[in-house]
Order: structure tokens, then C-alpha cells, then sequence
């Protein structure tokens, strides 16, 4: 669905276009000009952002002497204790690497091997995990075509028709993506009511949170508040997108379903040996309010590229902007004159569709000369044609 700046395409079921990860990350901060090293900032994906200096100095206050390792060290114990604050006494969390494995061992836990996963087609543990879900945790996703990566409880319904068939796969889990790949988000009432249809059909609903920060910043709530408030059973918590050098956290709201789970992870090549480096980075980002810092500002970038960009001719919003991305249809030959000086993935080639995400170290100055070449590369394909 997505593709690169240098266009080598792949192909990918049902969707138009293709992604490949970028490799150069920006080491700029904002305000601070180019990086020494040459590479170019842009809008590519909060994934390229850099780690934010808190998080940074956290890892280095850990580094002083010894401690006991695989998780048996005063920053995990604190990092727990600050994820049950935030999701509720009564949750139980693990710290992981990255997002691919906190959702492959979330799925581990909650299915059994006749069982499926119900998602959205555009979701990122359909289309972006390379086929782990079904390989390592062994469980068939059953994507739902949606016009905004979101699911309701009439698109759950229409996967149920089979229950009880033994020649079927058994539905058990529904999973959501908050914010949503396209840039969209779930209020806690929708998610409470795929929580209540979920839960009177047996089913569990699972929360892809890569950007659960960014959702709850706009929303204006805490993360409880649209995930163990509503009825959410296990949440993949995203810190990598949100300023973290690397790490996410499974949270399990209902600690029934973590039974079991520190095998899983170990089995699963999860439990980090010098477990303090990870917690210290969820230390620095959930004791205090630099979660919500971090992700609010994301969004405020991209409300401030969606204004800029809603003013120029030849350039339509064609996403709702809820977090921290931007999706807009653009004329082609402005693409290809844009991503000679910015990073930005094309998202759909036939319709012209770009996505553009704002990052914690996105400035405003960033934003603004952006808007700039959008506006000078459009009225130069409109003179041009």
C-alpha cells in the first residue's frame, strides 16, 4: 500500500500500491538545521524520528554499574508499576523489542491453534508483519475490507457465520489498530461497543496501540480511558513511534489472559537480558506527562500540514486528520518533484494519494516549508500541463 521514495514496487493482495521500509534515519532536530551526516528529514514516518533526549539520558542513568538481568531490576519494577497506573491496577504488562512481536504475542496468547483473528484488510498485522501472525503465533487473520481502516461490530458480525462449524476457522479475537493506518481514530464509545459485541459472543478484542499515545492526546483522555476503561482484554503498546529508542509493552487489561505469558515471550526470542535499557526509556516516557508531549505535538504538526495543505490548489484531503498523519491526493508530477528534497511515501499511485506523518521532533519551520514546495512543485505541474 505504501511505496518508497526511490519507487521499487511490490505487490501486495487487494491494495494498490507497495511500502518499503526506509533505511536513513534523521539525526536533525528541529530548529537545528541539516544533519551532519547528510540525511534529509521529511515526513515519511514517525518511525525515522529520533529518540527523544529524556529517553536518551534515562538509558544512560541505567548504564551506572550492575544490575540483575531479564527483567529482575528496580527500573522494570518501576516501569510496571507506572504502566498499571496508567492501564489499571489489575493489568499485568511485559516489555518486548518492537511492535511485530508485541502483536505476534498478544495473538500467542489469546488464540488457540484452530482460532482466528478478525481485523480491518488494511490493518498492519495483515498487511506489515511479513506473515508472522500466521507464522510464528500460528493463527488466520480474517481482514475485512473497510473505507477507513476501522471496524464496527456489523463488520464483526458478518465473520461469525461459521461458529461452532469444525470444518471452519473459529473466530476468538478482534483486533483494532488505535490510531488506524489511515490516520483515523476510534472514540471510546466505538471501541466499548466492539468491546460489548465482542465479549457477548465470546470473542476478545485486542488493541494494536503502535500510536495509542497519539490517539489519547487527541482525544484528550488518558490511555485507560479507550482501552481497560472499555473493555479492551490486551493492548500492544507502541513507545517506538512515540520517542523511545526502541521498545513496546504487551498489557494485558484483564490479567486472566497473561497466564502463561513469560514463556511465551521467552520462546518467542522477547526477554531482553539487560531488561533495564528497555524499561528505563517506559520510565522516562509514562512518570510524567512526556507521553502525552510527545504524541500531542505529533498531532498539532499535523493539523497544521492539513491547514497549510487544504489552501492550495490541486491538493484534497482525502483522510479525515485525527492523529498524527496526513493523507492527501496529490498531482503526480508534484510527488516526483517533492521527494527529490523530502521523504514521503506515495500510499495509493493511481489515485495520488501520499501519506505524510508528523513526528515528536516535527517543527513547525519543517511544516511550513513543506506546505511551501507543495504549493510551488503543484503550480508547477499546473503550468507544466
Amino acid at each position: 500500500m505504501l511505496r518508497s521514495v526511490c519507487r521499487e514496487p511490490r505487490t501486495r493482495p487487494a491494495l494498490t500500491t507497495a511500502r518499503r521500509q526506509e533505511s536513513a534515519v534523521s539525526r536533525r532536530e528541529p530548529g537545528r538545521g541539516r544533519s551532519t551526516l547528510g540525511a534529509m528529514k521529511g515526513f515519511a514516518s514517525d518511525n525515522n524520528a529520533s529518540a527523544h533526549p529524556d529517553v536518551l539520558a534515562a538509558i544512560a542513568e541505567a548504564n551506572e554499574g550492575h544490575a540483575a538481568a531479564y527483567g529482575a531490576d528496580p527500573w522494570t519494577a518501576r516501569a510496571e508499576a507506572l504502566l498499571r497506573a496508567h492501564f489499571g491496577e489489575q493489568s499485568v504488562s511485559y516489555l518486548v523489542f518492537n511492535g511485530s512481536a508485541a502483536n505476534v504475542l498478544c495473538l500467542r496468547a489469546l488464540c488457540r491453534p484452530w482460532e482466528s483473528v478478525i481485523c480491518a484488510a488494511q490493518a498492519h498485522v495483515n498487511v506489515d508483519e511479513g506473515g508472522a501472525p500466521e507464522r510464528i503465533a500460528g493463527v488466520k487473520l480474517q481482514a475485512v475490507p473497510t473505507h477507513d481502516a476501522k471496524l464496527t461490530p456489523e463488520h464483526v458480525e458478518w465473520q461469525l457465520g461459521r461458529l461452532g462449524d469444525e470444518h471452519a476457522v473459529q473466530p476468538h479475537v478482534v483486533s483494532v489498530t488505535q490510531s488506524t493506518e489511515l490516520g483515523t481514530r476510534y472514540s471510546a464509545y466505538e471501541l466499548r461497543a466492539l468491546a460489548h459485541f465482542a465479549h457477548e459472543r465470546g470473542l476478545l478484542l485486542h488493541v494494536d496501540g503502535a500510536r495509542l499515545a497519539n490517539a489519547a492526546a487527541a482525544l484528550e483522555v488518558e490511555l485507560r480511558a479507550i482501552t481497560t476503561d472499555v473493555g479492551v482484554d490486551a493492548v500492544s503498546f507502541g513507545g517506538t513511534k512515540n520517542g523511545l529508542l526502541l521498545g513496546e509493552a504487551v498489557v494485558f487489561c484483564d490479567p486472566a489472559h497473561a497466564d502463561g505469558f513469560k514463556h511465551l515471550r521467552k520462546q518467542t526470542l522477547q526477554l531482553a537480558s539487560k531488561g533495564r535499557f528497555l524499561a528505563a526509556q517506559f520510565v522516562a516516557l509514562l512518570d510524567g506527562d512526556l507521553w502525552r508531549r510527545n504524541a500531542a505535538h505529533a498531532n498539532a504538526m499535523a493539523a497544521r500540514l492539513a491547514d497549510g495543505l487544504s489552501s492550495i490548489g490541486g491538493v484534497r484531503l482525502t483522510q479525515p486528520v485525527q492523529a498524527n498523519g496526513v493523507f492527501a491526493a496529490l498531482p503526480s508530477d508534484a510527488t516526483t518533484r517533492l521527494q527529490r528534497d523530502w521523504r514521503f511515501y506515495t500510499w495509493d499511485e493511481q489515485a495520488g494519494e501520499v501519506r505524510l506523518m508528523c513526528s515528536w521532533d516535527t517543527s513547525a519551520e519543517e511544516v511550513d516549508a513543506f506546505v511551501a514546495d507543495i504549493a510551488t512543485a503543484c503550480e508547477t505541474a499546473r503550468v507544466g500541463s
